[in-house]
């Protein structure tokens, strides 16, 4: 018989149901029967044994919350009975030790990349256009739609033909309730395409708001994410539109450069706009060595990389109450089987780690890193205080109609991403992944943002789990969707890649689940499969303008 409810930790004192329960229903948990209090939805918990008021609840073994009024046994727990709460953290004794994954299936394995002359190995072969300032913007468009549809890289215009059709409809006299009830004409079908640079992957444009206006600090810190683009192994070369007077100068751009890649030789061509003069100038030849680039950028061709050339971030989005018992830890697993294999993991989302600080800092490989990552905690954590929004404002009201009704609990789950393995590094934003192993990068748990910080700290690949459905995607990275549960796969599978429902339904294990998606993991990096993301050109690029996210 299929589980009901699943207690996650041993000294958990709430439980979580793994399908709809009726109030007075009857419940086993570890030999012990339940009476179920009142009606508890999928991925909502209910309380273990009874609960007085300023008790502590706790789940994944830690404090998630503290009890606002009397709970009886089997209670289910809401935002108006327990509120957040979280234990405070210190540096203290490092806590190594860890299982290593048994990863004897993988040994030998490769995926075929992009190997790069300073030794990273790319997943994807792109071309990128920047702007240093928001003018630029419009510049970027041109150039859009100048290179896109005629180099190849255009998609079906499906809705647009839609749209025609519909409003042919109209011409020849159709009404509302005709144009309502009208079939859907999308095309199915891959466009057929004829790229003129069969070994890039797409040009792409990192259109955003910043570089001016603000504070300082703001361009500053741009100019270091723009350089991770560019530096980054996804990535030819680039083609990049200056205005000229802005705050984030392309001096700082290039001191970026330098400061990721010291001996960076990539072709990379500046144009200021103020310099050069007319727009048709400018255009011109933006497009004349956007091109010229494109040819150098072609001479690449994938050829086999070993599995410790990945480097993976780590996302979720649109959490549900099943999305750290499916696939987080699920992703965790695949994180320790790379790390076992000397690659790189990133788990970003600061405020997504609230309540898990103590076992992540005890993790960090020595007092060094553990104190840093405290520093960036606190005073994030102060900063959204400052704002009147502290981390426990966190959940969004679609995690609170999940299941996940406090920040703590929200974390707890979504610390589960970074696996087992110890903490080798602590970046703050954005700053570059030196070193094999997991890293902890400073970001807001904002999912674009967090995402495009990932890419720009040198993810090659990002694993993203939604429990709600999300379409996020990036520019460069493949940005790989994983459902916690089979009912939003089965809903949302043209924006989703892989199902983890199954360790809910009791048909895989975590561990079998986070081999199957490194399996997949291969040959996305290879290139052998297309995602989502990729398909409907999710290019979500998002700078994080410090203190102001969540």
């Amino acid at each position: 018989m299929k589980q009901n409810n699943l207690k996650v930790h041993p000294d958990d004192n709430i439980i979580v149901a793994l399908t709809d329960l009726k109030r007075n229903d009857s419940v086993t948990s570890n030999g012990e029967t339940i009476v179920l209090q009142d009606d508890v939805k999928a991925k909502h918990k209910f309380t273990a044994r009874a609960l007085p008021a300023g008790s502590e609840v706790i789940m994944y073994g830690v404090l998630v919350g503290i009890v606002q009024t009397d709970l009886a046994k089997g209670s289910l727990i809401t935002t108006e009975n327990v509120k957040h709460a979280a234990n405070d953290f210190e540096v203290r004794d490092r806590k190594l030790s860890w299982n290593k994954p048994d990863t004897s299936r993988f040994e030998g394995r490769s995926f075929m990349g992009f190997h790069r002359s300073d030794g990273s190995v790319g997943t994807a072969n792109y071309w990128l256009v920047i702007p240093m300032v928001f003018c630029e913007n419009r510049n970027l468009e041109v150039l859009q739609e100048s290179l896109v549809a005629p180099l190849g890289y255009g998609r079906k215009k499906k809705y647009y033909n839609h749209a025609v059709k519909l409003i042919n409809m109209i011409r020849e006299g159709g009404n509302e309730d005709a144009l309502l009830n009208a079939p859907v004409f999308l095309e199915t079908g891959e466009e057929k395409q004829d790229r003129v640079f069969p070994n890039v992957d797409g040009v792409k444009f990192l259109v955003h708001d910043g570089g001016c206006g603000g504070i300082r600090q703001d361009s500053e810190t741009l100019c270091g994410l723009l350089a991770g683009y560019i530096t980054h192994p996804n990535v030819a070369g680039a083609t990049v539109l200056s205005l000229g007077c802005q705050n984030a100068q392309v001096s700082a751009l290039q001191a970026e450069i330098k400061k990721r890649s010291p001996s960076f030789d990539k072709p990379l061509y500046i144009l200021d706009q103020q310099t050069v003069g007319t727009e048709a100038d400018l255009l011109s030849m933006a497009i004349k060595q956007t091109l010229a680039g494109l040819i150098q950028a072609n001479r690449s061709e994938r050829r086999p990389a070993p599995l410790s050339k990945l480097c993976i971030g780590l996302e979720c989005g649109g959490s549900d109450g099943f999305s750290g018992i499916s696939a987080n830890p699920a992703i965790g697993y695949t994180s320790d089987l790379l790390v076992a294999m000397g690659g790189s993991v990133i788990l970003s989302e600061f405020p997504e780690l609230c309540g898990v600080e103590q076992n992540l800092s005890d993790r960090c490989v020595d007092t060094e890193q553990a104190a840093r990552f405290s520093t960036l905690m606190r005073s994030y954590s102060k900063l959204a205080d400052d704002a009147g929004s502290g981390f426990y404002m966190n959940p969004s009201p679609g995690n609170i109609k999940d299941g996940l009704i406090t920040d703590a609990i929200k974390s707890a789950g979504a610390a589960k991403k970074g696996g087992t393995s110890p903490v080798v590094e602590v970046l703050d934003y954005p700053e570059k992944v030196s070193r094999p192993g997991l890293s902890l990068l400073c970001t807001p748990g904002n999912d674009v943002e967090s995402t495009t910080a990932e890419v720009g700290s040198g993810a090659n690949l990002v694993l993203f789990t939604t429990g709600l459905g999300t379409p996020t995607g990036n520019p460069i990275a493949p940005v790989v969707k994983i459902a916690t549960n089979t009912a939003l796969f089965n809903k949302m599978r043209d924006i989703i890649d892989i199902n983890t429902g199954s360790i809910i339904e009791g048909e895989e294990t975590i561990a079998e689940a986070g081999e199957r998606i490194l399996d997949y993991v291969i040959s996305v990096a290879s290139g052998e499969t297309e995602i989502a993301a990729v398909k409907h050109g999710q290019d979500d690029f998002i700078p994080w303008k410090r203190g102001i996210s969540l």
